[in-house]
Formats: structure tokens, sequence, C-alpha cells
């Protein structure tokens, strides 16, 4: 299975920044291989100042070796050695019309003293961040999401619907990082979901994301802006680098299993802004995304 999901992995980054590329239409992704001193390493694709795209990563990595003492309190259990490869992706276009996407995809094992796999799980997700409001989008992204889910199971968008909802929150502002997507985690074999079953679920979402995101960051890379747009946005990226930094799972556990540095941060965009206790203007556009932040509702 982790031979599997490493090569759909490769493929899938190869078909997603290729795409970005082709609607950027100035700005290439430069490669970088690495490699991890304790097992494993990855490929990043990090795209920087294109037309449409300000900074964006594509990287996919595979790490493994003996399961980190922080990692084995999280987990609940004692030594171990570990797998871990994922897909993990951010894109922060230019323009304040558009929004900001991340995406993850990932599958991890333990194993016992004679290799043998005692524990196997899939997880990830997709999300939307934007910084003005378009329903159209929202409900667009959203659609994406369940139809994928939809063929697998029609429980699956609601409850990782919710799930995104729940994870994407950055407490200590009591508001979304955006508006959600799909969150799912520790996805394991069960008598009516097998390890195929979850691989086959994971690689429909994956493969829906260009569907998701593409076309509207196709809509909004051209429209007009303003300085203060320009600005709000900004603001607003200090919310998503604040939640990646405080709250994060995927950046914890890469900082806590000795990654790549430059590829985990990856994540955070190149110009923000912190106003002290800034607050939006009663009744514009800005005032309005937050309200949608403070209290996540059906798009569907």
């Amino acid at each position: 299975m982790k031979d599997k999901f490493y090569k759909y992995i490769l493929n899938l980054q190869d078909q997603i920044t290729s795409k970005l590329e082709e609607i950027d239409g100035g700005a290439k992704f430069r490669e970088d291989i690495w490699e991890r001193s304790e097992g494993g390493g990855g490929r990043t694709r990090v795209i920087q100042n294109g037309n449409g795209i300000e900074k964006g990563g594509v990287n996919v990595s595979a790490v493994h070796g003996k399961l980190p003492d922080s990692m084995q309190k999280l987990f609940n259990v004692g030594e171990a050695d570990f797998f871990a490869c994922g897909l993990s992706l951010v894109i922060h276009p230019k323009n304040p019309m558009a929004p900001t996407v991340h995406a993850n995809w990932r599958y991890f094992e333990m194993y016992d003293d004679n290799g043998n796999v005692i524990n196997s799980w899939f997880g990830g997700g997709q999300d939307l961040t934007p910084y003005y409001l378009f329903e159209e989008d929202a409900i667009h992204f959203h659609q994406t999401c369940k139809t994928a889910c939809d063929k697998h199971n029609p429980e699956f968008y609601p409850k990782y619907k919710k799930q995104c909802d729940d994870y994407f929150w950055n407490v200590h502002r009591n508001e979304a990082r955006g508006l959600g997507g799909l969150f799912f985690d520790y996805c394991k074999a069960t008598e009516t979901m097998k390890m195929e079953d979850w691989f086959n679920f994971v690689t429909e979402v994956g493969d829906s994301f260009l569907e998701a995101y593409a076309p509207i960051l196709e809509r909004r890379k051209k429209l007009p802006y303003t300085l203060e747009q320009r600005t709000w946005q900004e603001i607003r990226r200090g919310r998503y680098v604040e939640f990646n930094l405080v709250h994060d799972k995927g950046t914890l556990f890469g900082l806590k299993t000795n990654g790549r540095i430059e590829s985990i941060l990856m994540s955070l965009p190149p110009n923000v802004q912190w106003h002290y206790d800034h607050h939006p203007v009663a009744g514009s556009e800005e005032e309005k995304l937050i309200q949608i932040l403070e209290k996540p509702i059906d798009w569907i």
C-alpha cells in the first residue's frame, strides 16, 4: 500500500504543478530533492513571483525510521518504527480576490520489532481561504468535494466538512481560518472499509483538487483591486500564519520528525501584516467575510 500510494502522489504532484504553471502563465516551479538523515526524504516544488501566484508549494515527502518520543506520546505507543508519506500543497495568489488554497493527502504505517505492520491509516483534505467572499466560489469548491465523497459514502461529506470546520479553527481568535472543505484523519480498515477502499476514496479526493480550485483561480487572478484590498489580504494572511504555527498538526509533525524546514514552512505567505486591534469597516465586504468566519455555514 505504501508503494502504491507514494507512486500516486508523485504522479499527482506532476499533474498539479503542470496545471498551476499553465494557469500562472509566467513562473515555473523550482524543484529540490532532499534527504532526511534518519531515513527518507522528499521532492519539494515551489513557485514564486508569478503572474497570478505570489508563492506556492506542492511537496511530496516519504520519511521513515524510529518514531520520535513526541510522536510516541501523541499516538500513545512505545518505541516503534514508522513510515509516513504524503503530498502537501499551499497556493497563495497575488490578487486578493483569489483565495488561498491548502490540500494534503497522506498515509502512515507503524511496525513491530519484526517489521510487521501493526497500524496504518490515511488522512487528508482540502480547504479554501478567501480574502473576499464570492459565494459561487465557495459553492463550487464544496460541491466538488461533496461529489467526490458521495461516490464512496453519502455520510462522508457532512462528516468531513464538519471535521474541517472544527480543525481549521483559530481558537485564540475564535474564528475559522477559511471556508473549510474536507478534513479526515485516522482512516483505518474496518469491516465495511478496507484499506483498499480508503485508498480509492483518498485518491478520488486528490483527483478532484484541480477541478475544485483551478476554475476559481482562473476567474479571480486578473480582477482589479486596490492597495487597501491588498492590505486586507495581508492582514488576513497573518491569521493563516498564526494557525499554521500554533495549531497545525502537519507543521508540528514535520518539525518534531526533523523534516526539511524549508519544505515545512513553504506554507507561509511572503508578505503579511499584523495591525494592532484591527477591525474592518462596518457594513464592508471585509466585515462580511469576518461574519462568515465566525460561524461556519453549509454551502451546499
